[in-house]
């Protein structure tokens, strides 16, 4: 481990300014993978209608999406360490576009697992070189930075469902895979000539009560000796297996259903279901990491927690209940969305918070794993709702988010605190006697 007490070097005039021009540029370049993941579930229906594969075995694809793009994040990271953000994120660029191209032509299960792999990776390393030098540049406010860049993941789908939809029932999907997956991955390797490294950290604010933030810098082998970082995993895959779930699965949800093209009228606007919902859903979903960061911020990372695992239980609660009423179906999901996407935000605050800025990159990448882990259950919700019906997937979220949210404040938080506390007194109590003894 290594101390953080450090002082920084003095900050240019330019600094304060020109890392928020980095995080915005950071926050475009995720807009631009969000598609990957939020705007699939507009293609399983229509490419089951072509080839027939099921739905267990289109969904499989997502999963590997999820899996390559998570699991290989701490090693992209060690890339942008070595050679810095600009060519990982300009390599991922390349990458997504590739994985959409290969979509618009797969027709074998085999290439759409391949362009699966492809596009995982690209996404891995536009999302972990982002989110990394957003914790590195904002110690002072990491929930905040942490859920502004999550949030142009969360969000970025937003304005593109429609066209998307448009385009796939005009031209086909294939015409939509291949379009939009050149235009987004061009975005994102033009972004990624104007990023630079952060040459320094900001300085952290005060310290507060129920803000418990380290001195000590961890490295990635120390994190993973360390139980609070896998009890922080733990939750991350409970919570973040249901919202994937729904994520994937809300077209086949809606549809199966029966609502997926009735009109919804709400504030003045009116579309089908399904469309309603994916769009509100991005809408809340961005807004949320960027509201609950600022809110961690504030009062603390696991009271953040429990408050939003809380809705999210409820949510999923309500939908298992009524979520064959249209309106009730594009309300409910669309605030389960918004506070679900916090964990986007949260844990790599609380990362960085419990473990250090230094290595911030790696190890947020570590934890990030967890959303691999939790997509794999992402087929086996097919498989449940084909023999108990969508209610009974979403029970089994409700019993994960509520056990989360239980966790997040009597488990999590008096660990982390006592972790934090008890390694920097065991760090501090040498230096301490040498100062005595001279």
């Amino acid at each position: 481990m290594v101390s953080s007490t450090e002082a920084s070097p003095p900050a240019p005039p330019h600094s304060s300014g020109f890392r928020w021009i980095q995080l915005a540029m950071g926050i475009v370049c995720m807009a631009m993978i969000a598609n990957l993941q939020y705007g699939w579930t507009l293609f399983v229906d229509p490419i089951d209608a072509k080839y027939h594969w099921g739905r267990t075995a289109i969904q499989l694809a997502f999963t590997i999406f999820v899996v390559t793009e998570t699991w290989l994040v701490p090693v992209e990271a060690w890339f942008v360490d070595k050679y810095g953000p600009r060519i990982v994120i300009m390599f991922g660029g390349v990458m997504i576009a590739l994985a959409w191209v290969l979509n618009s032509y797969a027709d074998s299960l085999t290439l759409l697992y391949a362009a699966a792999v492809v596009g995982g990776i690209g996404a891995g390393a536009v999302y972990g070189t982002c989110g990394g030098k957003a914790l590195k540049r904002f110690p002072d406010r990491r929930g905040l930075a942490a859920g502004a860049t999550a949030a142009g993941f969360g969000a970025g789908a937003a304005l593109t469902v429609v066209p998307i939809a448009s385009m796939i029932a005009a031209s086909g999907y294939q015409s939509a895979f291949f379009t939009f997956g050149i235009g987004q991955g061009l975005i994102v390797f033009v972004l990624a000539l104007f990023l630079r490294p952060p040459s320094h950290a900001a300085p952290a604010r005060k310290k507060q009560l129920n803000l418990p933030q380290t001195k000590i810098d961890y490295t990635p082998p120390q994190v993973l000796r360390a139980p609070i970082f896998w009890i922080m995993y733990l939750v991350f895959v409970m919570v973040a297996s249901g919202g994937l779930m729904t994520a994937a699965q809300i077209a086949p949800i809606a549809k199966d259903f029966g609502i997926a093209n009735e009109p919804v009228s709400l504030a003045g606007f009116q579309m089908a279901a399904l469309t309603f919902a994916i769009s509100l859903d991005r809408i809340f979903d961005g807004f949320g990491r960027p509201l609950f960061g600022w809110v961690s911020d504030n009062i603390g990372r696991e009271h953040t927690m429990f408050i939003a695992f809380g809705t999210a239980a409820l949510m999923l609660l309500t939908l298992s209940t009524y979520g064959h009423i249209p309106l009730v179906f594009v309300l409910a999901t669309a605030v389960y969305f918004g506070v679900f996407g916090e964990i986007y935000s949260l844990f790599p605050a609380t990362s960085g918070d419990t473990f250090g800025s230094k290595y911030a990159t790696t190890n947020n990448g570590m934890l990030y794993t967890a959303k691999g882990t939790a997509s794999l259950l992402v087929p086996l919700a097919s498989l449940v709702s084909a023999k108990y019906g969508w209610q009974a997937v979403f029970v089994i979220g409700v019993a994960l988010n509520a056990t989360a949210a239980l966790m997040a404040l009597f488990v999590i938080k008096p660990l982390r605190r006592a972790f934090i506390l008890g390694k920097e007194a065991t760090a501090t109590a040498p230096a301490a006697q040498d100062a005595r003894t001279a």
